[in-house]
């Protein structure tokens, strides 16, 4: 816990933060003038009014937010010890356990330690003030443990949520990763097929060169395109590999969607639909295509309860690949906004992976629609 680090990028202020200080300023006057069996009712005020602002850091500087807090409510209460009487606060003041959930949700392991060795403090100014000044009333010893239970509750809570965010990330990040592996094995057979064109091509250029220098021109024409192809393609690879390595393997293009359909007597029926020139993309939007399709089909097979049909549409526009799958399943059934949605956001993640992007929702009436819009051009570096 020692050497665990801070959550990085905390969420900064927001008007909800301003709400509740606003909030918590006139309960405590309220508190302060309502209730007659205060000890300091104008000092319980001040503290818990001064003290209110400290919310405002507590994700961005949680540790010192509650050194700030919690050392104040100490000196008070050695300040009333001295002076002999019992100074409780304002029930207001409950506020600070925020302080303290967001010390174990946001600070690092360090500061977590040093806060709750700081919130201590005020459990043992009691037994102490007890020795010190035994004729001064003091608070049952039931309360005392009772209090301690609470400030390690809204510490045990804030480690909880913090541990909780920290696993989900962390599955979104190995989804995405599976993602790009599997987007390198497919830009890897992109680059295999441009290199080969341009062996190709540079020897026969190289035969007709003396013969005839057109067709050598035409060859090295040729080989110009393939090589900036080519090179967008491994500027692409590069990307996905950037969080590690895949294992590179053929994969399957448009034309092999069809046999994506089920067989007669088969529920949900899949039927494929493939529509202007499909033929000369680049092998990686073909790749990719595929695989949005392929996830989009296994998604509505499992999940759109009582669905008789899914709908595949390939359609090629001037300048982009539209694919478009749609169920007509239960208005009712599996909604995938409601689960993980990993599989969702890994396919968002290579759809924009090849400069495109995807969109998912329930119909108006009945089912769920995918839709994928993939780039034809090269995208950038």
């Amino acid at each position: 816990m020692w050497a665990e680090p801070a959550v990085p990028d905390p969420a900064g202020r927001s008007w909800r933060d301003w709400a509740l200080v606003a909030v918590i300023v006139p309960v405590a006057v309220a508190e302060g003038v309502l209730r007659d069996d205060l000890v300091w009712p104008v000092t319980s005020v001040v503290v818990a009014v001064a003290l209110s602002p400290t919310l405002l850091w507590r994700r961005t500087h949680p540790l010192p937010a509650l050194a700030v807090a919690f050392g104040a409510i100490a000196v008070v209460d050695v300040v009333s010890l001295v002076d002999g009487v019992a100074w409780e606060g304002l029930g207001t003041s409950v506020f600070v356990l925020l302080l303290l959930y967001a010390l174990t949700r946001w600070g690092s392991g360090r500061d977590a330690v040093i806060g709750l060795a700081v919130a201590s403090i005020l459990l043992w100014l009691g037994p102490i003030s007890q020795q010190i000044r035994p004729e001064v009333e003091q608070l049952p010893a039931s309360d005392m443990v009772g209090g301690g239970l609470v400030l390690l509750v809204s510490a045990a809570v804030g480690a909880s949520v913090r541990y909780r965010d920290t696993a989900h990330e962390r599955d979104l990040d190995q989804i995405k990763l599976l993602e790009r592996e599997q987007l390198a094995r497919e830009l890897h057979d992109t680059v295999a097929h441009h290199v080969s064109a341009i062996v190709i091509r540079a020897q026969a250029g190289r035969v007709v060169g003396a013969s005839d220098p057109s067709a050598a021109l035409d060859a090295l024409a040729v080989t110009e395109e393939e090589a900036s192809r080519t090179l967008s393609e491994m500027r692409a690879m590069v990307g996905a590999l950037r969080q590690g390595k895949a294992d590179l393997a053929p994969q399957r293009g448009i034309a092999d969607i069809a046999r994506l359909t089920s067989g007669a007597g088969e529920r949900p029926q899949v039927a494929v639909v493939l529509s202007g020139d499909l033929n000369g993309l680049r092998p990686s939007i073909d790749a990719g295509v595929y695989r949005l399709a392929q996830e989009s089909i296994t998604n509505a097979v499992r999940h759109a309860r009582n669905a008789t049909r899914v709908s595949v549409s390939v359609q090629s526009d001037v300048d982009c690949v539209r694919l478009t799958v749609s169920d007509d399943g239960d208005p009712a059934g599996f909604d995938p906004r409601s689960a993980t949605g990993f599989g969702l956001i890994g396919m968002a993640e290579r759809a924009k992976l090849l400069g495109g992007a995807l969109e998912a929702g329930p119909n108006q009436h009945r089912g769920w629609t995918v839709e994928a819009v993939l780039p034809k051009a090269t995208g950038g570096s």
